[in-house]
């Protein structure tokens, strides 16, 4: 006793999370076994869904850095699993499919645990889930909470139709999907592709592990229906990839703590937008509509990276097609009106069209943004160097347009 006590003060004293473990009870009398990562302070929440050759310890690292970074963790073994209940392996076929049709209430009551703790924030609530096991039950969680679900980290795995059709229509929700090439369940890595690409979120983050190869499809040949493991499957990948345990938390911070349910647009989940930008000036107003419409649900809502269109726009400016270059820009200010970088860029470009009031109207109001230090210079960088970068082009645009001495 003496001992455990010891190296609880020992967790407390470095600053880390002390978890604790939990016996739940479903309603049909199951025991599950949970372990809870209390974060420093009151916030968010997190459950950690495990893969089917894996347990709730698999999550045990990333869970107590997750909750050191703010958010409260809770991880879970379904029946059948680690400590909850009668191991699936001691069961027969019939009892294994009936212990299956248990998982979605183990996740219900392990939510209802989580949300019910000191300090957590019921209605702002993240998930993580790693194999076909994990990602199936995270998204139809997320399916049956869509008001208190704001986050999913979903990691080679898989869902059924319902699924794919819930995440198509979440468009307000951020998404992170993650797999790897050396995953030894092919093909596990086209089921994530096509969760990702049916997913209709501009938050959503795609982060693929490549290999020379993808693992060989081994499951079928090998007879104990158990390949070995490569280190890129769900959980596994943590090891194999040590800084993706810090890309899971970082992911969480953001989209929980720092703007709950919000990530920045990414510029793969933008394809589309950016795609028809480069076409033509004509399809500006229809991508404002779209902007427009997403906003109507959520004011905050953005639909490409800042970056990615004032690229756009540089290209045609350089091609000497300043009319086109001027309506990028705005649309960009449009979507990023709080960015000295954007109102920059339409400065110089009204600039070079020969509008040079409306170009010493922006380059001054960039100026007084800079000089407020009230926002940051632009959506992706405030570094003092690109602060100071940003203030010598507005400043060379005024220049321009002062009167020769």
């Amino acid at each position: 006793m003496r001992k455990i006590l010891f190296f609880l003060l020992l967790a407390s004293a470095s600053g880390g999370p002390v978890s604790r473990d939990a016996d739940l009870k479903t309603s049909d009398g199951t025991r599950l076994k949970v372990s809870y990562f209390p974060a420093p302070k009151p916030g968010p929440g997190v459950l950690l869904i495990h893969q089917s050759n894996r347990t709730r310890k698999s999550w045990e690292g990333v869970a107590a850095q997750i909750a050191s970074a703010g958010t409260h963790v809770l991880t879970l073994d379904l029946r059948g699993f680690g400590e909850s209940g009668t191991p699936l392996a001691k069961l027969s076929d019939a009892e294994r499919q009936k212990a299956s049709t248990g998982w979605p209430e183990d996740v219900e009551t392990a939510l209802a645990y989580l949300s019910a703790q000191p300090g957590v924030n019921r209605d702002t609530i993240g998930l993580a889930g790693a194999g076909w096991l994990g990602v199936l039950h995270c998204v139809e969680a997320a399916r049956r909470h869509p008001d208190q679900v704001k986050s999913l980290v979903l990691m080679s795995g898989e869902t059924v139709r319902e699924g794919l059709q819930f995440l198509h229509r979440a468009s307000g929700l951020p998404e992170m999907f993650v797999f790897s090439d050396a995953d030894e369940y092919p093909p596990t890595q086209d089921a994530m592709k096509l969760l990702y690409v049916t997913a209709s979120s501009p938050m959503k983050k795609l982060i693929h592990y490549p290999a020379e190869e993808n693992a060989p499809w081994i499951w079928y040949e090998d007879s104990t229906g158990k390949p070995p493991a490569r280190g890129g499957h769900g959980t596994d990948m943590f090891a194999a990839h040590p800084e993706l345990a810090g890309l899971v938390v970082h992911w969480f911070v953001n989209t929980l703590i720092k703007t709950p349910g919000h990530a920045p647009a990414d510029g793969l989940a933008a394809e589309q937008i950016l795609n028809r930008l480069q076409v033509s000036a004509s399809e500006v107003p229809q991508v404002r509509r779209q902007l427009e419409e997403a906003r109507r649900n959520d004011p905050a809502a953005q639909l490409w990276p800042e970056v990615a269109v004032d690229i756009i726009g540089e290209d045609y400016q350089r091609a000497g097609d300043n009319k086109t270059a001027i309506e990028i820009f705005k649309l960009n200010l449009f979507a990023y009106p709080d960015s000295a970088d954007a109102h920059t860029n339409l400065a110089d470009a009204y600039l070079q069209d020969g509008q040079r009031d409306l170009a010493r109207q922006f380059a001054e109001k960039a100026i007084a943004m800079l000089d407020a230090h009230a926002l940051p210079a632009s959506s992706w960088s405030d570094t003092e160097q690109r602060r100071a970068e940003i203030r010598k082009s507005a400043q060379q645009t005024l220049d321009k347009l002062s009167p020769a001495r």
